[in-house]
């Protein structure tokens, strides 16, 4: 049984560390952004005075979504929703 030298068990480790950090590299270049558009992101309320908060729907700003209520004529959209719960 050959054992390698210590020079070459360097040269395998710094080899795999490098291919790691390389694949890694190319799954966070490659992955698709999602990023939601905060035009979408819609509350819905009971009448024209938004009196009452009565739905929303579209993504919270850690681009969970959201859907929850009715939709009804009377809403207000933009901006993303509050995360709950917030990322530690």
């Amino acid at each position: 049984m050959i054992r390698p030298t210590s020079a070459t068990v360097r040269r395998a480790i710094l080899a795999t560390f490098l291919l790691s950090v390389i694949a890694f590299a190319l799954l966070v270049l490659a992955a698709p952004a999602t990023v939601s558009a905060p035009s979408s992101n819609c509350t819905y309320y009971n009448n024209a005075a938004h009196t009452n908060v009565v739905g929303q729907y579209g993504y919270d700003c850690c681009n969970n979504r959201v859907a929850w209520g009715t939709k009804t004529k009377y809403s207000a959209c933009g901006a993303c929703f509050v995360c709950v719960p917030p990322p530690r």
